[in-house]
């Protein structure tokens, strides 16, 4: 049995999905790009505070799971220019205990919606 997950704290689904489903005690989030889901507006003003909106979309999704950061097992991030994957890394990793960080892959991709330059998904257990 799958449960849907919804919060008014992260963006709405701008297309056919859900912000994360639910199934057991696992949790699939569908990917976060850096909308301010209060104004609804992109946050792309530079890579730090585009991916912290990321980041903290992952965590209203998250609370309103009921679970935290320390429960995410797997991380995909895809981002439009490897040159910033330092700054998103520095980023992405102040969410996490590096001795209990999630498995993970990064890779460039050609585009993202709304030409974002990150996206992130997750996966998470109870």
């Amino acid at each position: 049995m799958k449960k849907i997950i919804f919060t008014e704290k992260a963006p709405a689904p701008i297309g056919p999905y859900n912000q994360a489903v639910l199934s057991g005690n696992t949790l699939y989030a569908s990917g976060q790009i850096a909308i301010n889901p209060a104004s609804g507006e992109l946050v792309t003003e530079n890579i730090n505070d585009e991916t912290k909106q990321v980041m903290e979309n992952i965590a209203a999704i998250l609370e309103a799971a009921n679970m935290t950061f320390e429960n995410v097992v797997k991380a995909t991030i895809f981002i439009m220019d490897m040159n910033n994957f330092s700054a998103i890394n520095t980023i992405y990793g102040s969410y996490f205990n590096e001795k209990t960080a999630p498995a993970r892959e990064t890779v460039q991709v050609a585009c993202l919606p709304k030409n974002v330059n990150v996206e992130i998904s997750i996966i998470a257990v109870q």
